[in-house]
């Protein structure tokens, strides 16, 4: 009998204990008869079935590496963001005038509506906006359901950026990847694409990310997204629409969002995220006063 149990964290030996995973079900598959898990990836958007006895819990020392890995280069990364927005804010400073130096500024970025398929990963980006100082509402909602919630939490909260995210996966043994069907998720974040594109048609009035690990990249950004992944259909981050969103929030109204820029911002990079040139969101105000 598998000592494999619900909450256990694991390795598959197949795929050479690439990703860490929660186990988040067993069941007993009905064709093999065996045993098998569903899995999560504990940092990567990715869900996954395998049969029990191809996983293996992490020990101690390798869980611990990960953890410190992962948290090092979300640190690294929000050291990138606050380092750019300093010498933004410098850039607008050395063109102030004489008069206008006398006051303070204050910033209204872009708000965000996050939605998500892993209740974990919500708290985890909620923690990371708020460390970015970016106001963001989330709610934690299974990728099948979120397309019929888009319409009315677009109309309660009315946010410059949308974020659908949850998990996803490309079939192992499906490689058409123009398939919509060998997708475990991808369908729905393009119907929620579609969806909030009903509510708001423009690209520059309501920002869009959509997508999760190996999602159907061409066909979310074809619904109407302006970010999405994955072009590659490689594993994304926990993180990557979080910083995707902040690159917009924080970009200025009057100005463009430097696609490759934002791409670099992410944690994957460009074989994980992509997108399409999109107005910025962020509104510079002055004066400061004291009761900001």
């Amino acid at each position: 009998m598998s000592d494999i149990s619900v909450g256990d964290l694991v390795i598959r030996r197949s795929h050479g204990g690439d990703i860490i995973f929660k186990v988040t079900d067993i069941f007993r598959n009905e064709l093999s008869q065996k045993e098998h898990c569903y899995l999560k990836g504990l940092h990567m958007r990715l869900v996954a079935d395998a049969p029990i006895d191809d996983v293996e819990k992490i020990n101690a020392e390798d869980l611990r590496n990960e953890i410190v890995r992962m948290e090092s280069m979300h640190n690294d990364s929000l050291k990138r963001v606050m380092m750019r927005r300093s010498m933004d804010r410098e850039r607008v400073e050395l063109n102030r005038s004489e008069q206008s130096k006398k006051y303070s500024f204050f910033d209204i970025p872009g708000r965000v509506l996050h939605l998500d398929g892993d209740e974990e990963y919500l708290r985890m980006c909620l923690k990371t906006y708020g460390q970015l100082n970016i106001e963001a509402i989330g709610r934690h909602i299974d990728e099948s359901k979120q397309p019929e919630a888009v319409p009315d939490l677009l109309k309660e909260y009315r946010p410059d950026i949308l974020v659908v995210t949850g998990h996803d996966a490309l079939s192992g043994g499906n490689k058409d990847m123009k398939d919509i069907n060998n997708y475990r998720n991808s369908k729905y974040y393009i119907q929620s694409v579609i969806n909030a594109r009903l509510f708001e048609p423009s690209r520059d009035d309501l920002v869009i990310f959509a997508g999760a690990c190996q999602s159907y990249f061409e066909a979310i950004l074809a619904a109407g997204a302006n970010f999405a992944s994955s072009p590659t259909r490689i594993f994304i981050h926990a993180y990557d629409p979080v910083f995707i969103a902040e690159k917009v929030a924080f970009t200025p109204i009057n100005k463009i969002v430097d696609i490759n820029d934002a791409i670099t911002a992410s944690v994957t990079g460009i074989e994980g995220v992509g997108g399409v040139e999109t107005r910025g969101k962020f509104r510079l105000g002055m004066p400061k006063t004291s009761n900001r």
